[in-house]
């Protein structure tokens, strides 16, 4: 069976998972990682060298980061649906799972989220925040646009770009930060908040995370 080391509050254990929910896959998922601690011992430290999660064990595969694993979930298991079938559709796929890396996630959790959870609001950098959500809402610009007339980012089936690009949303949409009107982007978002795999394993009380004071 698949086992998937992580805690359910981690951003990038939220897309592994949401992808092991859209194939329906029988596994097994483990706390690991903040406040469940384990990545420190030795045993996680001979999967994942790296000591983060989310790490995955699957017919004696073992895999760490969470586009890698998405992939490899998604080419296994979902050929034809949340991997391409189509060698150039599955090309542009892989051109929006690295352009989230590349261009959102930096300032959606590691500028904004990030702050907001991890430094009390005495000691947060606001105006940093306020310059990451300007810069992600230029960003998303981009997608709103290649959004015009789809309802997934390829067409009309989620794929795994949705899914890689789509696990930040829940925080971007709630956090307490300033957004352009994205129509596109936002109606997008409010198909993937309907699936029941998004609201299961990504729509996660993130306020959980917050240190006292934040």
């Amino acid at each position: 069976m698949l086992k998937v080391h992580g805690r359910a509050t981690s951003v990038n254990v939220q897309k592994v998972m949401w992808a092991v929910g859209e194939l329906g896959l029988a596994h097994e998922r483990i706390d690991v990682g903040g406040k469940h601690g384990g990545t420190d011992t030795p045993s996680y430290g001979a999967m994942n060298p790296n000591r983060l999660v989310p790490t995955i064990e699957d017919n004696g595969l073992v895999l760490w980061e969470s586009s890698a694993i998405v992939r490899y979930l998604a080419t296994t298991y979902g050929r034809g649906t949340l991997a391409p079938a189509d060698a150039h559709q599955f090309a542009r796929a892989d051109q929006w799972m690295d352009w989230m890396q590349t261009s959102l996630y930096a300032d959606i959790i590691g500028q904004a989220f990030g702050p907001l959870v991890r430094i009390t609001a005495d000691k947060r950098d606001n105006a940093a925040i306020e310059a990451a959500a300007k810069r992600a809402g230029d960003k998303l610009a981009v997608l709103d646009a290649h959004l015009a007339g789809k309802a997934f980012i390829l067409g009309d089936q989620l794929t795994m770009a949705d899914i890689a690009v789509g696990v930040v949303m829940f925080r971007y949409f709630d956090m307490p930060i300033a957004r352009p009107t994205l129509p596109n982007v936002q109606s997008w978002y409010h198909r993937l908040a309907a699936r029941k795999a998004y609201q299961q394993h990504v729509m996660v009380d993130w306020k959980q995370l917050k240190i006292p004071g934040a």
